[in-house]
């Protein structure tokens, strides 16, 4: 029904700035929200951000007041600008969201982006 495809991870130093980007494509349903999860190597997947159809969002509190979720109006493409990175950050970096079709809530993912931040 959807498909989730992120991009924007690369390499940065401590200190730095990188934008993620989700794109969503596939579903004739309006994505009513979206969140961010990462995931560091031996670790559970930890959730980061959430953005509502209203504008509303929420962070984690590892990442509030450095990272910022939006999305493009009238688009289904959502961002996550994260600033000030510390190498705590590096993860690999998902976007996800709930569709409820007949009843039936599926979550979808996309395949990741990586984040690496180097000290």
């Amino acid at each position: 029904q959807v498909q989730l495809v992120e991009s924007g991870g690369g390499m940065v130093q401590t200190g730095g700035s990188l934008r993620l980007s989700c794109v969503a494509s596939g579903s004739s349903f309006s994505i009513n929200f979206m969140n961010w999860y990462r995931q560091a190597p031996g670790k559970q997947r930890e959730w980061v951000a959430v953005i509502f159809s209203t504008g509303s969002t929420n962070y984690a509190d590892s990442v509030k007041g450095r990272f910022t979720i939006s999305r493009e109006n009238g688009e289904n493409t959502v961002y996550l600008q994260m600033t000030s990175l510390k190498p705590e950050d590096t993860a690999v970096y998902y976007c996800n969201t709930d569709i409820t079709r007949m009843g039936v809530r599926r979550s979808y993912w996309g395949q990741g982006t990586q984040v690496t931040v180097s000290s």
